[in-house]
């Protein structure tokens, strides 16, 4: 992507990336889709059922009668809500998680931009959506939405800084924010071996990050209804529920890219593209996160905090000072 930018003439420039952020963007709304889709069946495997299989062949029509019927359904906004805001949140939301996979490289030429902290452009950026949801909570002027953010407020702050520190011992490693060059200085061993503990940190971390179980707290119906947008319907309804599996795809690609090695390939394997392999380690991580959501139940409030503060953050800081000591010391 980024080549067929820098060859075409400038006047082409803005049409050509309009382009391509428009089939990217139907590239991830055909994988929220088809994902949505996934969880359903592989947690009805794992739960001796068969899971959505009426809607056209093996069900692959579902998901896109669900998101029809989320469409045509009445956009109901609270009387006493702020309107502004409440109208304003769900975009607030999505945007941010969409912006981030500018800076995702899918193979060494499939990339929408290569800048130099496109690590922490990812973080930056990914942060703000959770002034979408406590926004979203406020707005609805309803005590169980307001709960709901604060605690999507609460676990999201508390859990980036593990999330980052864990990536410390990358970029000590690599010298660079850059994501294209951390994928090629796995060339020889992805960093998953050398940073075992920082890949766990980080997965753990993710995870909360996603509000997927075991720590959906701020979506906890058997607790808050729903949560932050539980007075929200329709499309706008739609927005929160696509910006959560957007960030799925984001952070699945992320994973890939920092820890299993991007494109490259396993050795021996070279003749198979790298999109591919790329691919595969994608949907690895994406089952694994839908597995654990068929296995582990939620946890609760005080686990949650307890497991960022006095766990993850303590080894993400070993995980620092090893790696800053083996580097010094035997690299």
């Amino acid at each position: 992507m980024n080549e067929l930018l820098t060859s075409a003439p400038s006047w082409l420039n803005g049409a050509i990336f309009m382009g391509l952020a428009a089939a990217m963007l139907g590239i991830v709304l055909g994988f929220v889709t088809y994902a949505i889709l996934a969880e359903r069946k592989v947690l009805g495997y794992m739960q001796l059922r068969v899971g959505p299989n009426r809607l056209g062949p093996l069900g692959l029509f579902q998901t896109v009668a669900d998101v029809l019927k989320l469409l045509l359904k009445e956009d109901v906004i609270p009387k006493k809500a702020d309107k502004p805001l409440f109208i304003l949140a769900p975009i607030i939301a999505f945007v941010p998680a969409f912006v981030v996979l500018a800076v995702i490289p899918f193979s060494e030429n499939l990339y929408f931009t290569d800048i130099g902290i496109g690590l922490l452009f990812y973080v930056a950026v990914s942060g703000i959506t959770t002034i979408g949801m406590v926004s979203a909570g406020w707005a609805s002027n309803n005590k169980y939405a307001l709960i709901g953010g604060m605690r999507a407020a609460a676990q999201m702050i508390s859990y980036e800084v593990p999330l980052v520190l864990s990536v410390v011992g990358i970029v000590l490693l690599t010298g660079s924010l850059n994501l294209i060059e951390i994928v090629n200085a796995q060339a020889n061993v992805w960093f998953i071996v050398p940073q075992i503990l920082g890949f766990l940190v980080f997965l753990v971390a993710a995870i909360a990050e996603l509000n997927r179980t075991p720590f959906d707290l701020p979506e906890g119906e058997s607790e808050i209804v729903a949560g932050y947008h539980v007075e929200y319907s329709g499309f706008r309804w739609a927005f929160f529920m696509l910006a959560e599996y957007v960030y799925l795809f984001a952070m699945a690609s992320l994973t890939t890219v920092l820890f299993l090695g991007g494109w490259q390939p396993i050795i021996f394997l070279e003749f198979i593209p790298g999109v591919v392999w790329f691919a595969l380690k994608f949907s690895a991580v994406v089952f694994f996160m839908i597995w654990l959501r068929g296995t582990m139940p939620r946890v609760r409030g005080d686990q949650l905090m307890g497991l960022a503060w006095k766990v993850l953050l303590p080894i993400a800081i070993v995980n620092i000072i090893i790696t800053a000591l083996v580097k010094e010391f035997f690299l």
